[in-house]
């Protein structure tokens, strides 16, 4: 409960309105970007850079319109530089994001790989996040279902989620409730409209 006795859902939190769609939203959908002293954008994935923010739905097709569109220039009122890949840099930091919060989130006690394991924390109800890599057999990821309530990541790969366990690969993974796995489910959802067929 928040103050007031209002819930503190993340619902409620503030919204931003996309400079390529005009449409007004939370701002866990958004992607901020910065200008920076040499009048370029930068992505600001964590949302804590200074400066003004301008905000995109954080979905490929929004993104490359504000790129093809200068928009960016028109939201910073200001003429900006951005760079050529800036939809793949985004891709790319946001899926960092999500490996190293996985990451903590395992070193915490709250993530565990391994189809084994990952079965247990289900039968168990334990899991609140069913994590899949993207390139991993499709008849293996059939047997686990997602938790009941409970969110499904399925568009890393092994090789990404294998960073954020410690190991090489990964194909199963899954979070408990708590901790990091708020942050991560939305995290993972801005990356989500990033990965082309995801």
């Amino acid at each position: 409960m928040g103050r007031g006795g209002a819930s503190k859902d993340r619902e409620d939190g503030p919204e931003r309105k996309c400079i390529a769609t005009g449409e007004v939203q939370p701002k866990y959908g958004l992607v901020r970007f910065v200008v920076g002293p040499d009048m370029q954008i930068f992505p600001d994935i964590a949302g804590k850079l200074p400066g003004r923010g301008i905000y995109v739905a954080a979905d490929r097709d929004a993104i490359q319109k504000a790129v093809t569109k200068k928009l960016f220039s028109r939201g910073a009122k200001m003429q900006v530089t951005v760079q050529e890949d800036l939809v793949d840099e985004v891709e790319r930091q946001l899926a960092r994001r999500v490996v190293d919060l996985i990451a903590l989130s395992r070193k915490s006690g709250r993530a565990v790989a391994g189809y084994e394991k990952v079965k247990t924390w289900l039968q168990t109800e334990e899991a609140e996040v069913l994590i899949q890599a993207v390139d991993g057999s499709a008849r293996g990821k059939t047997k686990l279902s997602t938790p009941h309530y409970g969110s499904y990541i399925g568009w890393l790969s092994a090789d990404e989620l294998g960073l954020a366990f410690g190991r090489q690969t990964v194909i199963h993974g899954a979070l408990a409730s708590g901790g990091l796995t708020q942050r991560v489910v939305e995290e993972a959802r801005r990356l989500k409209g990033l990965r082309p067929n995801a």
